[in-house]
């Protein structure tokens, strides 16, 4: 499986010996041959044709604000649909889906929503712990889109139209990483939230839900090819 990965940020320097590059969590989690575009840096795929599905990333920035990369991702969200190609949306790549193509994003009323969280998953019976780590939501979504996961602090926690897939949290990140990016954001999350968010990384324990919701999204794309 061949997968274009739009490489929406990227991990800052300081972070790099934890688990390397958003593009290397990805492959660690997938397990696939993963094609990058540094999209964030004005390096575009030609056309969805490029690569037979498509998966963009977590960003630090937000999918409504008026930046030129963002504005030209959107464009290629709505050829990518009217491909019909699979595309799978992580966190800022699921509020850019639904953004995108007639949706809303804002930031969430509740804050942050960081940490371990219970999720519940169309896909399973049991709820998935996963990690998040995200100060927007979607709240509305584009017309033809159905809720497909759900958590007590963002209701629209995981959505598909057709061949698209969103998801509000991050199955490729680690407990390590998580951790590390909340000692670094105490001041913008606040001491309280941050604080227990990290107690709750101690629930994680082996991440075999991240595992199996990278094998769902491994699914997913072979499902819709």
């Amino acid at each position: 499986m061949r997968i274009g990965i739009l490489e929406c940020d990227h991990v800052d320097d300081r972070f790099h010996a934890i688990d390397g590059d958003y593009t290397d969590m990805f492959a660690a989690l997938l397990d696939v041959e993963l094609v990058p575009f540094d999209v964030v840096n004005g390096l575009f795929p030609n056309s969805p044709d490029e690569c037979e599905r498509w998966l963009p990333t977590g960003s630090r920035e937000s999918v409504y604000d008026d930046i030129p990369w963002i504005v030209r991702l959107q464009s290629f969200v709505r050829d990518v649909r009217a491909a019909d190609a699979p595309f799978v949306g992580i966190c800022f790549g699921h509020q850019l889906l639904a953004h995108s193509i007639g949706g809303r994003t804002e930031k969430a009323s509740v804050g942050w929503g960081v940490g371990a969280i219970d999720t519940e998953l169309d896909v399973t019976t049991d709820d998935a712990l996963l990690l998040y780590m995200h100060q927007d939501q979607v709240v509305a979504l584009p017309e033809g889109a159905v809720v497909v996961g759900r958590a007590d602090h963002c209701p629209i926690a995981a959505l598909q139209v057709g061949s698209m897939l969103g998801m509000q949290a991050h199955p490729e990140f680690t407990v390590d990483y998580v951790g590390a990016l909340l000692d670094s954001r105490v001041d913008r999350i606040g001491a309280d939230v941050t604080e227990r968010a990290r107690a709750s990384l101690d629930r994680v324990g082996d991440a075999e839900d991240a595992a199996r919701v990278g094998r769902w999204i491994v699914d997913f794309f072979e499902g819709h090819a």
